[in-house]
């Protein structure tokens, strides 16, 4: 008695099925939301509700009208550019040293960089705070730039570290071979090899000290970053409707920077593979 052949089992099984809708399910959650931003900035009501009263490009013309939100829009695009640079040359200095060289109690020194990505924000908002009182140190955006370069050296550490793994070091070695100086070595060899991964930390680092709000709203004084601001401006109906059309320009941004930076970091992955090849 000859057994039936058992069926070819179909790509997408009901655990695929079933992963792929709660994804979508978690994608429409997560970002759901956000996309009624850009609706209601441009509905002709400063409430936000449903039904819609009509089309309008207004509250985008009374944003940028608005002295005190450009103030702040120009304040946090100083400060994220700062930051930006800043942690990002911290970011590659210190994941050469780790790639690189054998650091005693390196475990423990990564641990240490990293450490501000897992502590709450609010807890490094407080603490700064109060130490920056017990110093005597005024608060305002030097201080705001200090605060976002301790956030954002992890995150750049992190991209420039998965950059500069298997990195070749003949290369850098045939260059002192050459008679270059290390200096010299690093900005001929190690800097261009490793662009895509400082672009795209520049553009990561950039996102995050300008969407930053609680460190922010610690160290701030009377010149607010965009978040802060626009925090304060939430209690006031009639400013809530060019808060929205700020928050769509932003969000707009954010989205296309974040899309940039995943482009550079992935055309670096594959011109480090093809280099291998």
């Amino acid at each position: 008695m000859s057994k039936k052949a058992p069926r070819p089992a179909s790509r997408m099984g009901d655990p695929g099925r079933l992963l792929a809708g709660f994804a979508l399910l978690y994608l429409v959650f997560l970002y759901g939301p956000v996309l009624f931003l850009p609706i209601f900035s441009f509905n002709d009501s400063i409430f936000v509700a449903f039904p819609l009263k009509g089309f309008t490009t207004k509250w985008y013309e009374q944003a940028f009208a608005d002295e005190d939100m450009i103030n702040a829009l120009v304040a946090s695009l100083q400060v994220g550019a700062i930051v930006a640079v800043a942690s990002t040359i911290l970011g590659m200095f210190g994941a050469k040293a780790i790639t690189r060289y054998r650091v005693p109690g390196q475990s423990a020194v990564m641990a240490m960089i990293m450490l501000p990505l897992f502590i709450p924000e609010i807890i490094l908002g407080i603490s700064l705070l109060i130490l920056l009182n017990a110093l005597g140190i005024d608060l305002g955006l030097p201080v705001v730039v200090i605060g976002h370069i301790m956030l954002c050296t992890p995150f750049a550490m992190a991209v420039l570290s998965s950059r500069l793994e298997g990195f070749d070091r003949s290369l850098e070695e045939a260059s002192l071979d050459l008679g270059e100086t290390p200096w010299m070595t690093f900005w001929r060899v190690t800097f261009p090899l490793a662009a895509p991964g400082i672009i795209s930390s520049l553009l990561l680092t950039f996102i995050v000290s300008f969407d930053e709000f609680l460190l922010s709203f610690f160290l701030t004084n009377q010149q607010p970053t965009l978040p802060v601001y626009i925090w304060s401006q939430l209690r006031f109906p009639n400013k809530l409707p060019s808060v929205l059309a700020m928050g769509a320009i932003i969000l707009l941004a954010s989205c296309l920077l974040v899309v940039l930076a995943e482009w550079v970091r992935q055309l670096g992955t594959s011109d480090r593979k093809v280099g291998l090849a």
